[in-house]
């Protein structure tokens, strides 16, 4: 199959589940906002009771990452997660199909000078992001708002179907998809002038891959955007968007890390796990509890997950 494959591909009856459900989500994504949030959320509440393995990984995450919380409080935020979760479903299709004028409206950009500032050197900018549920929205929000191109960074999905949809409808909102090990399509972005949005703050053991504290534990860790920082000359900018308690989006544009990169990669990216546990703590239901991200560690660390 080529690198741009034909939806012709993928008429066989296997892939049958994969069209229904995405005109499904097509067809939910026209609802008005506030039913799509409360369609969200119920969606969220099915999938707390049925995905069960899930259910088990963000328990031990966040038992394991946010110590202040008993264990009544533990389960209530699992359950909010799961609400956020089935709230990203319907934001992804927000992100392919709703148009700029329905969502710059629900959207309010904190920063945004800093990146305009970061562009004046010529030299690109990278945008640090982090896997919070509202990750599709983040990306398509940035490419409406931006001062220059924007190039999301994206992981393959293992079924070619969901792959080819997936990419095709990020593509058409942004400058540019680039694969997560694509670093001289990266570089050649930042070196146009171009945005790189980038998340590597999921479990990583390719290469590269360091042993970094995230909320106090070792998590094996990606320390690839130093490199690219030093490659391109490129500023780097953390970048979150969060939901808020009424359905809006905020935007925030952190300024460029100062003395970044430094000699020290794990040091760096401490750096950037300390942006991200903080902003978990202000939408702790909103930051994937779900991805196991102390997996692959030695068994001298023993194993979070269990079996």
């Amino acid at each position: 199959m080529n690198a741009n494959p034909s939806y012709r591909a993928f008429l066989g009856p296997r892939y049958w589940p994969i069209w229904l459900t995405a005109g499904l989500l097509r067809s939910l994504t026209r609802l008005p906002h506030p039913l799509r949030l409360a369609m969200g959320r119920t969606l969220g509440r099915i999938g707390y009771r049925l995905a069960k393995d899930r259910r088990a990984i963000a328990h031990a995450n966040i038992k394991l990452c946010l110590l202040d919380l008993n264990s009544t409080e533990q389960e209530t935020l699992i359950k909010r997660h799961f609400e956020s979760l089935g709230i990203a479903l319907l934001e992804t299709g927000m992100s392919w199909w709703s148009s700029n004028a329905e969502l710059l409206p629900l959207t309010h950009i904190e920063g945004m000078h800093h990146l305009e500032a970061a562009i004046k050197n010529g030299h690109g900018a990278i945008l640090l992001g982090s896997h919070f549920t509202p990750i599709d929205l983040s990306c398509r929000m940035l490419a409406i708002t931006a001062p220059a191109p924007v190039y999301c960074v994206y992981q393959r999905h293992a079924n070619p179907l969901m792959d080819e949809i997936i990419r095709r409808n990020r593509q058409r909102q942004t400058s540019g998809m680039i694969a997560h090990d694509g670093i001289r399509q990266m570089v050649r972005a930042l070196r146009d002038n171009g945005i790189v949005w980038y998340a590597p703050d999921q479990a990583y053991n390719g290469k590269g891959a360091e042993l970094v504290p995230f909320f106090g534990h070792p998590a094996t860790s990606n320390t690839a955007t130093s490199r690219l920082a030093k490659i391109s000359g490129a500023p780097v900018l953390p970048y979150f968007l969060r939901r808020t308690d009424k359905g809006r989006y905020v935007i925030m544009i952190l300024p460029a890390l100062d003395n970044f990169p430094s000699e020290d990669l794990i040091a760096d990216t401490r750096r950037y796990h300390e942006f991200i546990e903080a902003q978990t703590r202000l939408v702790p239901e909103q930051y994937l509890w779900v991805h196991k991200r102390f997996k692959d560690r030695s068994k001298e660390l023993g194993d979070v997950y269990g079996q």
